[in-house]
């Protein structure tokens, strides 16, 4: 059976909020103690950092993704199981989405926005059907849920758009929706 792999997107920061980090290394933790593997950017900073080196203290395969541009600023994470350096943001995020089973968004900066939005986007054109979850942090992503009600409510894009995600309020909920995702 082939291995399972979930693809986070998070900030390069901690945040302001010490949950937002508690969650990164917890979710680490849980991605090693299902077997799953960790795709994401590479970094070894900010949440990034911490999601990667709780999969691995744990005993969990990594695999990390950074642009040749980022290695310095992110501080590549070499240590991985994988690491592949590319040449741009966008061979960044197209090699990562292609090895993953399932994206989790934990809080993060336009970053983590754009990543969610281009695989949200894709989703809507009929382009995957990979799970979609929104780790909730203390209501970090409340905002733009609003903003995404807004976005339908004005007419931008159909009801349908909630069910290409779905949010969870932790990473212990994560681990649940992962499992019956990717089950």
């Amino acid at each position: 059976m082939r291995l399972k792999s979930v693809c986070v997107y998070c900030g390069s920061r901690p945040g302001a909020d010490p949950a937002y980090l508690a969650d990164a290394t917890a979710l680490g933790n849980v991605l090693a103690a299902e077997g799953w593997r960790l795709v994401y950017g590479a970094g070894d900073v900010g949440l990034m950092g911490a999601v990667a080196r709780a999969a691995q203290q744990a005993g969990g395969e990594t695999f990390g993704v950074i642009p040749q541009h980022l290695v310095a600023w992110e501080v590549g994470k070499t240590d991985l199981t994988s690491y592949v350096v590319t040449e741009t943001m966008h061979e960044r995020k197209k090699v990562m989405f292609m090895n993953c089973d399932a994206v989790v968004v934990l809080p993060g900066g336009a970053g983590s926005l754009d990543e969610l939005f281009e695989v949200l986007t894709w989703r809507q054109l009929g382009l995957h059907e990979k799970p979609v979850f929104l780790v909730n942090t203390n209501g970090y992503w409340d905002p733009l849920l609003a903003l995404l009600q807004h976005v339908t409510d004005q007419g931008f894009a159909d009801e349908s758009l909630h069910g290409y995600y779905e949010t969870v309020p932790d990473a212990a909920a994560a681990r649940e929706a992962l499992r019956r995702a990717l089950s």
